[in-house]
């Protein structure tokens, strides 16, 4: 079988790319825009960062589902990116009113767009195609690649130019994605389009037909999100009670089918929750981590401070330069009959995300008496955090697409992005753990020694929990390959 990969991957690689440039070149900015900024205390920007991660997460099983009844996923992929657009050019309006509707708009549209390109990667190639791990590997490559550019672009010029003109650049990002998209259609082999395209002119409610009825439903879902996020307190109920439904949705799909299809989903049931452990931990990147660095980690480099939220470049840095090792990796493995099955890539993923955590406590345990530690734990850290993600996020989404009934892919892998809903959910309450003390939050005057051995101590959790979390899933994965009969 050839090796060479789908003409239509590498188009797709470049839209993802110019996405998660635009949305990392605003995560980089957006806990220190609040604490620094709009002045929020530690607790209520980790709030917002938290409400926010879990939307974008969440929404994408209402794009996924809409996408596999109705629009398909180029269609989605569209709306999405515009409403992307939108929102990011609307972060550079100086108020926090503004603020909040943006975050509602790169909410809403990172629904349709993340579920449904990874759905159009996955329809590219044929079931059994040896490929299809390699391929999201590269896909995930140009991920980090966006994830790469966008602090050192839109942080840097953030951080140093005015806020605003960080987040514009962000917005010009998801242009150019978008019109690469447009240019990528014609590669697709056919893939993503409509299942039934004459739903689209029927008249759905009250004669209106589901296309403007669709953007109606968009236009109301703007302010109740952006609502949401202002009182982000009541979003953790909203998400379990999403997460109780799509949970009952998938055990009903899975024990309604026939067996090899029923015990391949459960799989997907099962895993989803180590993933969602997995960026629990993982997205201290964009909180937690990011105000560690600010405060406890020596950035002088030749008589130049590294912006704090420069640090963000170190986990795309390694992707971009493991990502090509690891796609070779596991098509040689395959090849050799030795590839580890799917639960045991997410047992290495996991313990190494605890062992980054474990270089972190212990790189603090060597600044005690100064309360900075030195910027290569930091980096071996997100080393560590890297090799993890790529053993874990694109095998996932590979898994996926291998492993869900043939007519739901996308509200699966809209489900499967849920996890990640959750996990941002949850990663701000760890994050909440680090906060320096009430009478002093939301200010820089607190003893560097204090500060540093909070981090530590909620590090060393992390470390042990996440240990935890891999042996488990070592004892059972015997059972989930058993199940998932044959698919690698």
């Amino acid at each position: 079988m050839k090796l060479n990969h789908p003409k239509g991957l590498y188009y797709l690689f470049f839209v993802e790319m110019w996405e998660r440039f635009s949305f990392y070149g605003m995560r980089a900015l957006l806990v220190l825009y609040m604490t620094k900024k709009l002045l929020y205390g530690d607790t209520a920007a980790y709030g917002v960062y938290g409400a926010y991660g879990a939307l974008v997460y969440a929404s994408p099983v209402m794009g996924g589902l809409l996408a596999d009844r109705l629009l398909g996923y180029r269609k989605a992929v569209i709306l999405g990116a515009s409403l992307m657009c939108m929102g990011h050019f609307l972060m550079a309006a100086p108020t926090e009113f503004f603020f909040y509707i943006a975050l509602a708009l790169i909410a809403l549209g990172s629904g349709f767009f993340k579920p449904n390109i990874s759905s159009i990667v996955g329809k590219l190639y044929p079931e059994g195609d040896p490929r299809r791990d390699s391929g999201f590997t590269i896909f995930y490559m140009g991920v980090n690649l966006g994830a790469f550019l966008a602090p050192l672009a839109c942080g840097l010029i953030g951080e140093t130019l005015g806020w605003h003109y960080g987040f514009s650049l962000a917005g010009f990002g998801m242009i150019i994605g978008l019109m690469i998209f447009f240019k990528a259609e014609k590669y697709l082999e056919g893939q993503g389009l409509p299942p039934n395209p004459e739903l689209l002119h029927k008249p759905v409610f009250a004669g209106i037909k589901a296309m403007p009825l669709l953007y109606l439903g968009c236009l109301v879902a703007i302010p109740i999100l952006a609502l949401g996020l202002n009182h982000n307190s009541y979003i953790g109920g909203v998400l379990y009670i999403v997460g109780a439904l799509v949970l009952l949705f998938l055990l009903y799909t899975a024990f309604t089918a026939e067996k090899v299809a029923r015990e391949r989903l459960l799989v997907i049931v099962v895993l989803m929750f180590f993933h969602t452990l997995f960026w629990a931990f993982f997205e201290q990147a964009g909180s937690s981590l990011t105000l560690f660095a600010d405060r406890n980690v020596n950035r002088q480099i030749l008589g130049w401070v590294m912006p704090a939220s420069i640090t963000q470049v170190i986990n795309p840095l390694f992707i971009i330069v493991l990502a090509p090792l690891f796609a070779k990796m596991w098509i040689v493995l395959q090849k050799r009959g030795s590839q580890p099955s799917v639960p045991i890539k997410f047992v290495l993923g996991l313990a190494q995300v605890g062992i980054g955590f474990g270089v972190l406590v212990f790189g603090a345990s060597l600044a005690q008496s100064t309360g900075v530690t030195a910027l290569i734990w930091l980096i071996l850290a997100y080393f560590v955090h890297t090799t993890g993600e790529l053993c874990l996020s694109p095998v996932g989404l590979s898994a996926v697409t291998k492993l869900a009934p043939a007519q739901a892919v996308g509200t699966v892998m809209g489900a499967w992005f849920l996890t990640i809903s959750f996990a941002h959910h949850f990663a701000g309450w760890i994050a909440k753990l680090t906060k320096v003390s009430p009478d002093v939050e939301g200010t820089v005057s607190f003893g560097l020694v204090e500060s540093l051995k909070i981090y530590s101590s909620v590090f060393a959790d992390i470390f042990w929990f996440s240990l935890a979390g891999a042996l488990l899933l070592l004892l059972i994965s015997p059972i989930l390959k058993r199940w998932m009969h044959g698919v690698e």
